[in-house]
């Protein structure tokens, strides 16, 4: 048997499909597993903010639609580029075990850097929680593939990016701290790699049963379910992270400079519907707490 395998073709997503890959070999000799990359718009478009030319997704259509047209089996993906709502025709197969989901400080500690430093990312989430806690920082624009980040730490301060990103290209001896979700709540699926194939497929699907892991995917479905309920057309900042039976999460107004965080328990993990459910009503109970429409 053999499977295509549609993913971006940046060094991080292909590391991690070539893991997909050869898990997949490994859990059925015969098959092979080839790459097929796929350039995106969020990969031609490294010129402008990721949330001024659509946010989630922009990673993510071009790899889904390779499979939709038949050219590719499966799609790979960072779990935390999916949109919330699912993408018709696709179903989600599998939810790789998830690498260590926090974020992680380049160039300095937290409480390093000195009043006033510069903070670079690309990210709203990451701004505004690192906000709530120094709001004397300065914040700058960060984009590009993960080598050419990490040649733009600021001058006495420091970017921020995914402890996953490093790890998966074997660059962990960069951080200079890993941020404690007390600190920064990670953004829904962050650090798990999800696998998507033709809804009705059910011979892949069976294949990458092999790769679904039932804690990563009771931990993600509870913070997709979080952000779902905020919508598809919220622009802001939103993070949710599941650990165990406890679901942390954050919603912030850049207008306004508020935010707001809460934790609730959860269901058993097998209950994902009830998960679901818990989690919506978190992001409800926050965007009302915010005032936020």
């Amino acid at each position: 048997m053999q499977l295509r395998l549609a993913t971006r073709g940046s060094a991080q997503a292909t590391a991690q499909s070539m893991a997909v890959a050869e898990a997949l070999m490994a859990a059925h000799p015969g098959l092979v597993v080839e790459l097929l990359l796929v350039e995106t718009m969020g990969d031609r478009r490294t010129d402008v903010p990721l949330h001024s030319i659509g946010g989630q997704g922009v990673f993510v259509k071009e790899v889904q639609r390779a499979v939709l047209d038949g050219d590719a089996d499966l799609a790979v993906h960072s779990a935390k580029d999916l949109p919330s709502a699912p993408a018709d025709g696709l179903d989600i197969a599998a939810f790789c075990e998830r690498r260590d989901p926090r974020d992680a400080l380049i160039g300095c500690t937290l409480a390093g850097l000195p009043p006033g430093a510069t903070v670079a990312t690309g990210s709203v989430r990451r701004e505004a929680m690192l906000r709530a806690v120094r709001p004397d920082l300065v914040f700058v624009e960060l984009r590009g593939n993960i080598h050419t980040r990490l040649t733009k730490v600021p001058d006495g301060g420091a970017l921020v990016m995914a402890v996953a990103a490093l790890q998966v290209l074997g660059l962990t001896d960069r951080i200079a701290e890993t941020l404690s979700v007390d600190v920064m709540i990670p953004s829904p699926g962050q650090g798990c790699v999800a696998v998507e194939c033709r809804a009705g497929d059910a011979a892949t699907a069976t294949v990458l049963a092999a790769v679904d892991h039932g804690p990563t995917r009771a931990a993600v479905t509870a913070e997709r379910a979080f952000l779902a309920e905020l919508g598809t057309g919220c622009s802001l900042p939103v993070a949710a992270y599941a650990a165990g039976d406890l679901l942390h999460g954050f919603l912030a107004d850049p207008a306004s400079g508020r935010s707001v965080r809460a934790v609730t328990t959860l269901a058993p993990g097998d209950d994902l519907d009830t998960r679901r459910r818990q989690a919506a009503q978190l992001a409800a109970t926050l965007r009302t707490e915010l005032g936020a429409e």
